[in-house]
């Protein structure tokens, strides 16, 4: 059916688009519709990071930014759903147009810019969730809040969202927030994944429950840089990394729609740049630091070629807003 729909939302404005079919997903999961879409998936146990997933296709943080829709996701079959990001203070995000479409290349480019409800609203929206559904939650910091000031949102928001959570990300990598990406390096790397890494400790002593930290990085890394950032994960026990974010490079033919707005490119050009990182990570962690993979998986042999390049679990949202939730299924057959 989805196949049938998809023209008809592609008519849309992207974030439109959006907009309406998650709205129409929750109303057609309240109506118990949804079968309508999706065909029921078996579970394929994973555990990874101490926590047991009913198979291993999560959905991507970006698509549900607030924790408005987790429920009605969860109906389409996923193992887990990450939501956000989330920031400390409500934000518009930046000016629209902000989400564009390259249907050729079955691609998206997003500059969104962390638009969210803030803290408290996507803390009231998972309360009381469905303790059945696996849930990740990854964290920003406000646009306005400078660097040096960055590890205060960051701490904030890992406190916040600590007791609602199987496993918090902390996202380091939007291209969309100026100066964010800098964090992903050298010595303000350490500092951040230090304090963060010093929270997560008390938090698990004070609550009795440990919850996983990981970082998603962006996949325009050196191989110098990479390196680096797999010895900071060593170094402060971080759980683990989910590679990768989006890229500012443009692996597109150069007269594609909208390939020259600025932002963050995701889709399938994005598959073998956020494949090569991972393998590069992989041959830095091994199996200390499992790695969830996201990014270019528009097909079930895309997911393959991410498990056999190292990761343990992977993450879908541009492949699903083209292929549908059937691509949900068709992963967790082959992997």
């Amino acid at each position: 059916m989805y196949s049938a729909i998809r023209p008809l939302l592609f008519k849309l404005e992207a974030e439109k688009a959006h907009d309406l079919t998650l709205k129409s997903i929750k109303l057609a999961h309240q109506l118990k519709l949804l079968t309508l879409f999706t065909q029921k998936i078996p579970d394929k146990p994973r555990t990874v990071m101490g926590i047991d997933f009913k198979n291993p296709v999560g959905l991507a943080a970006g698509l549900d930014k607030n924790a408005d829709y987790v429920e009605a996701l969860s109906g389409l079959g996923f193992g887990f759903i990450e939501v956000g990001t989330v920031t400390p203070r409500a934000q518009e995000g930046n000016p629209k147009p902000r989400l564009f479409r390259l249907e050729d290349e079955q691609a998206i480019i997003n500059r969104m810019g962390f638009n969210n409800k803030g803290l408290n609203h996507l803390i009231r929206q998972v309360n009381n969730r469905n303790d059945k559904l696996t849930l990740g939650i990854n964290i920003g910091k406000n646009k306005l809040t400078p660097n040096d000031k960055a590890i205060d949102d960051y701490l904030l928001g890992l406190e916040a969202v600590y007791p609602y959570a199987d496993y918090v990300t902390v996202n380091l990598s939007s291209p969309n927030t100026p100066g964010l990406r800098d964090l992903q390096f050298g010595e303000p790397l350490r500092h951040l994944l230090e304090q963060l890494k010093t929270k997560q400790q008390t938090l698990a002593t004070n609550l009795g429950r440990y919850v996983p930290m990981v970082l998603k990085v962006a996949p325009d890394m050196a191989e110098e840089d990479i390196r680096d950032v797999a010895d900071a994960l060593l170094s402060f026990e971080i759980d683990g990394l989910i590679a990768t974010n989006t890229t500012i490079t443009r692996p597109i033919p150069d007269n594609t729609l909208h390939g020259c707005e600025a932002g963050g490119l995701s889709g399938k050009p994005l598959m073998p740049l956020a494949t090569q990182a991972i393998q590069q990570f992989y041959s830095h962690l091994g199996s200390q630091i499992p790695i969830i993979a996201a990014g270019g998986i528009t097909e079930p042999v895309d997911a393959l070629k991410k498990i056999e390049a190292g990761a343990s679990l992977v993450q879908i949202y541009s492949g699903l807003i083209y292929q549908g939730p059937d691509l949900i299924k068709d992963i967790v057959r082959v992997i």
